[in-house]
Parts: C-alpha cells; sequence; structure tokens
C-alpha cells in the first residue's frame, strides 16, 4: 500500500468519524469508526466500524449507518479534495471482541500480557558499550 493510500485511509476515517459525532449526537455514541481501507483507484471505501454496547445488532448499526451515507458524503465532498469521492461500504469490525476474548484466554491460562512472570529473565546481561 502506498504512503499516499495510507494517508487517504486515515483522513477518510478521521472525517467520518468527525462528521457522525458532530452531526448525529447521541446516535453516533455507539459507533467508533476502526478504520478504513480505499481500493488502488480510490473509487470504493470498505469503512470498519464497532459497536460499543455488546448487545448491539451489527446488522441495525450498518443500516444505521447506511442511512447516514448521505451526511458523510456531503460531508467528504466538501471537506476531502479528492478526483472521485469513493463509494463506501460499511463493514462490522469484531477485533476489539476477538481482542478481548484473547486477552480474557492469556488471563485464564495465566499469561497477562507480552511479558509474563512466568518468562525467565535474560541469560547473560549485555556487555557495556565500547568507547
Amino acid at each position: 500500500m502506498s504512503n499516499r493510500t495510507v494517508r487517504i485511509n486515515e483522513l477518510l476515517q478521521r472525517e467520518i468519524s468527525s462528521v457522525l459525532h458532530t452531526r448525529c449526537g447521541q446516535e453516533a455514541v455507539l459507533y467508533t469508526i476502526t478504520g478504513v481501507e480505499i481500493t488502488p483507484d480510490l473509487r470504493t471505501a470498505k469503512v470498519y466500524y464497532s459497536l460499543l454496547k455488546k448487545d448491539a445488532d451489527p446488522v441495525a448499526g450498518g443500516k444505521w449507518l447506511m442511512r447516514k451515507v448521505s451526511l458523510i458524503s456531503e460531508h467528504l465532498r466538501r471537506y476531502v479534495q479528492l478526483r472521485y469521492l469513493p463509494k463506501l461500504e460499511f463493514v462490522f469490525d469484531d477485533s476489539p471482541d476477538r481482542a478481548a476474548r484473547v486477552h480474557r484466554l492469556l488471563g485464564e491460562i495465566g499469561l497477562s500480557g507480552p511479558a509474563s512472570a512466568e518468562t525467565p529473565p535474560p541469560s547473560a546481561p549485555l556487555p557495556p558499550p565500547q568507547s
């Protein structure tokens, strides 16, 4: 992925999140835009979202976002300078749920993170730097 594509992804993520939280108010607090992936031809963008409520329906969330697509597109057309405004596709991102599950499973087996208490210290200290 080129540097330009990465910058466009970050810009779209920031602007979509901004318009949802400023123009949609209380409805949008449940949604987090976790990422954007734009195609190399810059015509289509997948917008990944997650929901803060664990029992929320991701399909209903996607429908709500699709109802707001004209508002989002209007904002992007005004504030993002691209030759073509990408068509937005909303995809539910369950990676926060998966990360929480992995963290919980690691806690159950006694590992709290990358460096656990059971990890032995390095065998020998590093030599001092030479002058």
